[in-house]
């Protein structure tokens, strides 16, 4: 008699299969990837998920509990439009098995295909034809027809991969976009191959172990989008995703409450776990939203104007890289695209990349009210391995200016992670010995160095020697904020409070924070930051300088007046600090960096 049912651990098995069959395809999915943004992705979104899966859900638990693992590790491994999209179909699927039952018959199981693909739908905001989707339903519906013919699962599987595929490679007419490149969807074309990975599987029972066996989120894509899908001023910057994990989830809701951020908007998941992903130019925004939903257990936003650029559009072969401590205008790290990593602010308990999903007029709005104070780390080694290994694909040289290493161990994690980069990728790694303004100068002298064409080691030489030529003198206007970062002892605290301390603070030539002066007053304070830059002006120059500042655009004004009459120049740049430095500095404060001639 022929097959019909399957048990459920063969049907567990097969979904492994198909995972793995995805795999195997993974830079292909990536080079035809032109859908919804060329950014050469698909397949490595689709690889996490897969991933996530395959070394989550191989334990010996019982096969219900395999299959329920399954759903869960898919939502926590989806990455991208198609990643997330994949994830909510199975957990449509597998949530609408009997999986109290060891068999799954086949009228049951063809029930389940069928009603995942509304879940599938409902998850994306605006449902694009010519797509993953569209294969997904087009599965459903062939499957539905062919069982009329048929209750032999092989047969039924094999018949409906045939039909998949024609149907895969008239998509390329569906969509514009598809056929000026003469390629079908990405996302589709990883559907076709999970579900060939399926077949295969209750076909021969034999899992292919010939795939991609190692997952690296960074990775870079040698098979690039084609150039003429390019980014466009007016796109959407960032994607960006967040895992909430609560209770009561209502993920048309969370799309009511996104809508106005940005598009290609899919909510996935259940009751107690969602994934998010959109296309935005305020990741802050989607984070301070989302906030009221539940916890953020992860987040992720990738630059995809400077993704763009990386692979399509460098202007230099030498790659500038600073963290985000570094404070130097959006405009300027886009004019001479900069890649400035974000550093991470662990608050309430979930950590906010800093200047991304966090920023400084965010974290004002409830600084004042958290119960435990935010923390601050420094990048994650493996992702920075990953990172700079995707640089080295695009870029023949790296510089990179870190904050002090004083004041952060940022500086030992881009040491440690250039020890994995092949030897024949010239990098530098440096220590600025500084942070923020003065930070956002030393690499603002690099970058203008790299536009004017200067050699590799004539720019590390000079930005080493400018760094003693660079300071920043900052005017706190209370200490509360630092002792409550663990800047300052309490008892200091309290005897600032008493005697109505306003202390400058720098660095020293070490790159160790320090009190560079005191005063009892904001006035007192802030002439004698004055009167040293007047004297420094006197005995070496000022050559440039910026004005940084948390929420204090009154003393701004007032510190660009003084340091104009000092040394008639402008102020390159003004703007706020990162909400790393703000957390420690607080509001109003202020701070001016310069470099001499």
């Amino acid at each position: 008699m022929k097959a019909m049912a399957i048990h459920q651990d063969k049907f567990y098995l097969s979904l492994m299969s198909g995972a793995k069959t995805v795999l195997k395809h993974k830079d292909t999915l990536n080079a035809i990837n032109v859908f919804p943004v060329a950014d050469g992705d698909t397949g490595t979104n689709l690889a996490s998920l897969m991933h996530a899966i395959l070394n989550e859900t191989n334990t010996d638990t019982d096969d219900h509990n395999k299959l329920l693992t399954v759903a869960d590790r898919a939502l926590d491994g989806a990455r991208g439009n198609s990643g997330i999209i994949f994830a909510q179909y199975l957990n449509g699927l597998i949530h609408a098995l009997d999986i109290s039952k060891e068999e799954i018959d086949l009228d049951s199981l063809l029930t389940a295909i069928e009603k995942a693909v509304p879940h599938a739908y409902e998850a994306v905001n605006e449902p694009v034809e010519g797509t993953m989707l569209t294969l997904m339903r087009q599965w459903s519906e062939t499957l539905l027809v062919l069982k009329n013919k048929t209750k032999d699962i092989v047969v039924l599987l094999s018949e409906s991969l045939k039909r998949l595929h024609q149907y895969l490679m008239d998509s390329t007419e569906t969509l514009d976009v598809l056929k000026r490149n003469n390629v079908v969807d990405a996302g589709a074309k990883g559907f076709y191959h999970f579900v060939e990975g399926i077949m295969q599987y209750i076909r021969d029972g034999i899992v292919d172990e010939m795939y991609e066996d190692s997952f690296d989120d960074q990775q870079a894509h040698n098979n690039d989008p084609q150039d003429h899908e390019s980014f466009e001023d007016g796109d959407y910057r960032y994607c960006t995703e967040a895992l909430l994990t609560g209770t009561g989830f209502s993920p048309k809701t969370i799309k009511k409450t996104l809508h106005d951020l940005g598009d290609s908007m899919v909510v996935a998941g259940n009751d107690s776990k969602v994934r998010v992903h959109i296309h935005t130019n305020e990741p802050d925004q989607v984070f301070f939203r989302l906030r009221d939903f539940g916890h953020i257990k992860e987040q992720k936003v990738d630059d995809m104007k400077r993704q763009h650029e990386v692979k399509n559009a460098r202007k230099y072969d030498t790659a500038i890289v600073t963290d985000s401590i570094a404070d130097l205008p959006q405009a300027m790290v886009d004019q001479y695209q900069i890649q400035q990593i974000p550093l991470v602010l662990t608050i309430e308990g979930s950590d906010y990349y800093d200047k991304l999903t966090i920023t400084t007029d965010k974290f004002y709005q409830f600084m004042d009210s958290l119960e435990e104070y935010p923390r601050s780390a420094q990048p994650n080694l493996k992702h920075m391995q990953n990172y700079f290994s995707y640089l080295s694909t695009y870029y023949k040289k790296i510089i990179v200016i870190s904050v002090s290493s004083k004041m952060s161990g940022t500086y030992n994690v881009f040491k440690q992670a250039q020890k994995s980069l092949d030897k024949s990728i010239q990098m530098e790694v440096i220590d600025s010995k500084q942070n923020s303004g003065a930070q956002g100068l030393l690499v603002m002298r690099a970058a203008e160095m790299v536009d004017e064409g200067l050699p590799f080691d004539d720019i590390v030489k000079a930005v080493t020697a400018l760094r003693d030529k660079a300071r920043i003198l900052v005017s706190v206007k209370t200490l509360k904020y630092m002792v409550r970062g663990g800047r300052v002892s309490k008892v200091t605290g309290v005897i600032g409070k008493i005697t109505n301390l306003k202390p400058v603070v720098s660095i020293d030539e070490t790159g160790e924070g320090i009190i560079f002066s005191k005063g009892f007053s904001i006035k007192m304070s802030t002439n004698k930051i004055f009167k040293h830059l007047a004297a420094i002006h006197e005995k070496e120059g000022i050559e440039r300088y910026a004005i940084v500042h948390a929420k204090a655009e009154d003393r701004v004004r007032e510190y660009t007046e003084k340091a104009k009459a000092i040394t008639n120049l402008d102020p390159v740049y003004t703007m706020d600090i990162s909400a790393i430095v703000a957390m420690n500095a607080g509001l109003g404060t202020v701070a001016i960096a310069y470099i001499t001639k």
